[in-house]
């Protein structure tokens, strides 16, 4: 039987977006709602957002041809496609030969009625779910509308079957959300409800923040390369954000 994983998996999350800034902002003023008029599939980057999307493509660039990017797929959300569309342009890639593939299964966890809402919108608004979410924890916690992590893992589980399937052997970045880079780690470290929100709540995943894995052939296994590494952001001079990509309550 051959080689059944990709050669190179890289996960990235989106630069920094218009949407995190908003929230930054509702959060110390104590709003209950994000101002932000886009709807979250349509939230665009920040100036910052597109100038760390562009650092990360001139990482690539620097990468022999034989290590660099083979396949690219993202998330349908606008912040993730300018993150691809300004990484790839930065990296030179040539569009004939590597295009970026939209996959909607890679977009952001879905928060339902909680969307544009604050921590203290959400306590204020839905008392009764802020206390349910409590409970059961957000692993589980399923809003009105909205998905839990699990709906989210369930629906990467699918893609991750179809990159096996048809990128086998081959060097696949994908670019998505916070959500979806713990969710893959959740599925190819193959972890546990506990281990996940242990990483989860050490910090927010960094945008434009590199995970990755290398096969392993003895193991016939994907090995944890790099974790949130910044270091590309870093070199070229461009601040390294963290913030949520949540419109929704803090961690617990």
């Amino acid at each position: 039987m051959g080689q059944r994983w990709p050669r190179t998996l890289w996960i990235v999350r989106h630069g920094q977006s218009a949407g995190n800034v908003a929230r930054d902002a509702a959060e110390a003023a104590g709003l209950p709602v994000i101002d932000i008029a886009y709807r979250d599939i349509d939230t665009p980057l920040s100036d910052l957002g597109r100038t760390q999307a562009r650092a990360l493509g001139h990482w690539f660039a620097e990468m022999p041809p034989a290590r660099r990017p083979e396949v690219i797929l993202c998330s349908p959300y606008v912040r993730a496609r300018e993150t691809a569309r300004l990484m790839h342009e930065a990296a030179g890639f040539d569009p004939h030969h590597m295009r970026v593939r939209i996959d909607e299964r890679l977009r952001e966890k879905e928060f339902g009625i909680l969307d544009r809402l604050t921590g203290h919108g959400i306590r204020q608004k839905h008392p009764e779910l802020s206390e349910q979410r409590t409970h059961v924890g957000k692993f589980y916690f399923r809003p009105p509308g909205g998905e839990s992590w699990c709906d989210v893992i369930l629906r990467l589980r699918s893609l991750l079957e179809m990159i096996t399937r048809e990128h086998a052997a081959q060097r696949v970045l994908i670019v998505g959300h916070q959500v979806i880079v713990n969710c893959m780690r959740y599925l190819v470290e193959c972890m546990d409800e506990a281990q996940i929100l242990a990483i989860d709540k050490l910090g927010d995943v960094p945008n434009c923040g590199i995970t990755s894995y290398e096969y392993h052939s003895g193991r016939d296994a994907l090995e944890k390369d790099l974790v949130n590494f910044v270091a590309p952001l870093r070199e070229a001079g461009a601040a390294v954000t963290v913030e949520p990509d949540a419109p929704a309550a803090p961690k617990p």
